[in-house]
C-alpha cells in the first residue's frame, strides 16, 4: 500500500511528476530560479482548483466575537492574532490539513539557513520518532526518598546505551507538598534529575496531581497530600461523587477549581503554586534543557477525564463507568446552566446504571435511550464542556508560569476503547469524552490545545482489536486512528504511550505503524509522524535479556534504523521558548470541531515505505517551501 503525495491541484502534481521523470538524475541540484518557476505553477495550479485564494475563516469569527455568548464557558478576551501556522480553514467544511513541512516561519538568519542544509545533508533524521520510557512510580518513595540509586543508575545507562531518547517521571503531589501547604520538598526529585542527566538522557516530567493506586497497572500507593484528605473529611464533596455518593479521592472535583477551600488556595491556586515552585527549584535543569516537556496532570492517572471507571471502587473491564458530577458543587453548576437553557426541570441522570453495567442494560445508555433526547444532551454537552474549561484553566496557569523556558506543555488522553463499537460509546461518556459516530469528542480537546501549542499524549498505541475480548465491543486502532488524526488535523504535535507493558513484537509493530502511519519518506518529512512514543514502563521484566532485545531493535525502528541523534534539532523538534498563549477559544468554535471528518489512512503494517518518486517529490516540495519562507520573511 503506497500513499499519494497531498498537493492540491492535480496540475502541481503533474508537473512535479513530469519533471522528476525528466530530470531524475539532477532534480536534487536545480536551481532556486527553476524551483522558484515550479513553485509558481504549484500556487497557480492550487488557487484555480480552490476558485479562490485561502483564507482563515476561523480567525475571522473568531476576531468578531468578543461578548460572552449565552451558556459560554470559555470566552474571547481579545482578538486573536492572524496565524499562519494552519493550512486549512476551521468551519464546518471537510477540509485537508496541509503537508507539514517541519520548519516554522523565522526570519531568513543564518542559523535557520544552516538548519535547513543540515537538515537536507540527512533527510532520514525527519522520520526519526524519539522514544522515552517511563520510571517506576515508586522511584522516589513516599518518604521522599531515591529508591535504589545505584540499580537504577545502572539500568538507565543500559536504556542510553539501547539508544533510547529519554526518561518520563511522575513529580507527585502527595510527595512534593506532604508535609504542609506550600512546603515543598523538592531533594529526592533533584537527586534523580541530575542522575538522568549524567547517563546523558533527556526527560518528560508529568505534575501528577492524582494519587497512584486503583488504576490499572498501579504497583505502589501515593495519596493526595495528607492536609487536602484531611479537608476532605469535613468536606467531602470536594472529591468526584457518583450517583449513590461514593466519593472518588483520586483526585480533586474540577468542580471546585476556583473554590478557596484550602486554607484559603482554590485547587487552580494550589496546582499553580506548585508548579511555580517546581520552576523555582528545577531552574538549572530547564535552563541546560535536560527537562523537554511538562505534562500537566487534569485528572485520575494524570488524564484529562473524569475517574469513572477505578478499579479500587469495583470497576472491573469492560464495565461502562459511571457518571462523576454528584458532589453539591457541580450539582449546582448545572442546575445554574438549565435554568439559562430555560429548562430549570432538568436533572443529572439517574438511569445510566453501575460501573459494570452493559450499555443496553440501562435506560440512559440503550439504543433510543436518554442519551439520544434533548435533555440527554444537554447534559453531555455540559459534563464534556466542564472537562475542556478545566483543562484549558489549568494549562493557561501553567503557560504563564513557563513563560520563556524552552520546553513545551502537554497533555494525556485516555484510550476509552472498549464500547467503542457500539452505538452510545457508553465508556466514553461516562469519561466525559462526549464521542460518537455522528459527533467527535476529541477534536475539540486538540483545538483548546492549539491556543497553549501543547502536545496531546494519547495511550492505547499498541493494541489491536483482535486482542480484546468481543464483548468488549473494542475499537482501540479505530480510535487511535480518530484521536491521532484529530490533533493532526488541529495542527499539534501529536505524542503517545502503550497502556499496559508489553514486550511482544506484534505491540511493538502497532506502535510504530501508528507513530509512521503513512510510511517512511526517504528523502524528507513523512507526511504523518508522532512527535514522539514514551514506553510503559521500565521494570526488571523489561531488562531481562530477551525483552530488551526485542525492545532495542524497536528502538532502532523506531529511530529508522539510525544512530542515537542526541540533538533534538536535527530530527524537528524545534523547541522554542514558551510564549504566552493565545486568547481564549469561544466554547462556540470549540464546539465546531465536534464535526466529525475522515481520519487520515494508515498502511496496513508498519515500516512499509513510501516509493522513491513520491518520497522524492515530497522532498522536493518542502524544501522549495521552506527556501520561500525563508526569502518572504
Amino acid at each position: 500500500m503506497r500513499e499519494k503525495i497531498d498537493i492540491d491541484g492535480p496540475e502541481a502534481l503533474s508537473i512535479l511528476h513530469h519533471r522528476s521523470k525528466k530530470e531524475e538524475a539532477t532534480s536534487t541540484t536545480t536551481s532556486l530560479i527553476d524551483l522558484r518557476a515550479v513553485m509558481d505553477n504549484i500556487v497557480c495550479a492550487a488557487q484555480r482548483n480552490m476558485g479562490t485564494r485561502m483564507t482563515f475563516q476561523f480567525q475571522e469569527r473568531y476576531n468578531s466575537q468578543h461578548e460572552r455568548m449565552p451558556g459560554e464557558v470559555i470566552r474571547a478576551e481579545k482578538a486573536r492574532k492572524q496565524r499562519v501556522t494552519h493550512g486549512f480553514k476551521l468551519d464546518r467544511s471537510h477540509v485537508k490539513k496541509q503537508p507539514r513541512l517541519g520548519l516554522p516561519f523565522k526570519a531568513a538568519t543564518a542559523e535557520s539557513e544552516l538548519q535547513i542544509r543540515t537538515i537536507s545533508e540527512d533527510p532520514m533524521l525527519a522520520n526519526y520518532v524519539p522514544v522515552y520510557v517511563m520510571l517506576p512510580l515508586g522511584v522516589v518513595t513516599n518518604e521522599n526518598v531515591l529508591e535504589d540509586r545505584v540499580g537504577l543508575e545502572n539500568q538507565l545507562r543500559e536504556l542510553h546505551a539501547a539508544g533510547v531518547d529519554g526518561v518520563m517521571v511522575d513529580v507527585w503531589w502527595g510527595i512534593v507538598e506532604s508535609k504542609g501547604p506550600q512546603q515543598y520538598d523538592w531533594s529526592a526529585y533533584r537527586t534523580l534529575f541530575q542522575l538522568v542527566q549524567n547517563c546523558k538522557l533527556k526527560l518528560q516530567v508529568i505534575m501528577s496531581f492524582h494519587q497512584c493506586g486503583g488504576n490499572v497497572g498501579d504497583s505502589v500507593f501515593i495519596s493526595l497530600p495528607k492536609w487536602v484528605l484531611e479537608v476532605g473529611e469535613s468536606n467531602p464533596d470536594i472529591f468526584y461523587t457518583n450517583y449513590t455518593g461514593i466519593r472518588n479521592k483520586e483526585c480533586l472535583s474540577l468542580g471546585v477549581d476556583n473554590q478557596p477551600l484550602f486554607h484559603g488556595r482554590s485547587p487552580i491556586e494550589l496546582y499553580t503554586d506548585y508548579i511555580k515552585s517546581f520552576r523555582d527549584n528545577m531552574e538549572d535543569f530547564l535552563e541546560s534543557e535536560l527537562i523537554i516537556d511538562i505534562e500537566v496532570g487534569l485528572g485520575p492517572a494524570g488524564e484529562l477525564r473524569y475517574p469513572s471507571y477505578s478499579e479500587n471502587l469495583g470497576w472491573v473491564f469492560p464495565g461502562i463507568g459511571e457518571f462523576q458530577c454528584y458532589d453539591k458543587y457541580l450539582k449546582a453548576d448545572f442546575k445554574e446552566a438549565a435554568a439559562k437553557a430555560e429548562h430549570p426541570e432538568w436533572e443529572l441522570p439517574d438511569n445510566a446504571g453501575e460501573s459494570n453495567d452493559e450499555p443496553e442494560s440501562t435506560e440512559f445508555f440503550k439504543s433510543g435511550g436518554t442519551y439520544q433526547t434533548e435533555e440527554g444532551k444537554f447534559f453531555l454537552t455540559w459534563y464534556s464542556n466542564k472537562l475542556l474549561t478545566h483543562g484549558d484553566d489549568v494549562l493557561d496557569e501553567a503557560n504563564n508560569v513557563f513563560l520563556g523556558c524552552k520546553v513545551k506543555l502537554a497533555i494525556k488522553v485516555a484510550g476509552i476503547h472498549w464500547w467503542y463499537k457500539t452505538e452510545s460509546h457508553a465508556a466514553e461518556l461516562t469519561s466525559g469524552y462526549y464521542n460518537l459516530c455522528h459527533r467527535d469528542g476529541y477534536r475539540p480537546i486538540a483545538r483548546m490545545l492549539s491556543r497553549h501549542k501543547a502536545i496531546l499524549n494519547f495511550t492505547c498505541l499498541e493494541m489491536r482489536n483482535d486482542e480484546q475480548p468481543v464483548e468488549a465491543h473494542s475499537g482501540a486502532q479505530e480510535l487511535v486512528k480518530q484521536v491521532l488524526s484529530g490533533g493532526w488535523m488541529e495542527n499539534l504535535e501529536v505524542a503517545g504511550e502503550n497502556a499496559l507493558a508489553r514486550y511482544d513484537r506484534g505491540a511493538y509493530n502497532q506502535i510504530l505503524l501508528n507513530a509512521r502511519p503513512a510510511g517512511i519518506n526517504k528523502f524528507g518529512p513523512p507526511r504523518l509522524k508522532m512527535y514522539g512514543v514514551t514506553y510503559l514502563r521500565l521494570s526488571e521484566e523489561l531488562m531481562q535479556q530477551t525483552n530488551f532485545d526485542i525492545f532495542k531493535a524497536f528502538v532502532r525502528k523506531m529511530h529508522v534504523n539510525l544512530d542515537y541523534c542526541p540533538d533534538p534539532e536535527r530530527y524537528y523538534h524545534f523547541t522554542e521558548p514558551m510564549e504566552r498563549s493565545e486568547p481564549r477559544i469561544p466554547l462556540q468554535l470549540l464546539l465546531e470541531a465536534t464535526q466529525p471528518l475522515e481520519p487520515y489512512q494508515w498502511l496496513e503494517e508498519a515500516n512499509v515505505s513510501q516509493s522513491d518518486v513520491v518520497g522524492f517529490l515530497n522532498y522536493i516540495v518542502s524544501i522549495i517551501l521552506r527556501i520561500l519562507r525563508l526569502k518572504v520573511n
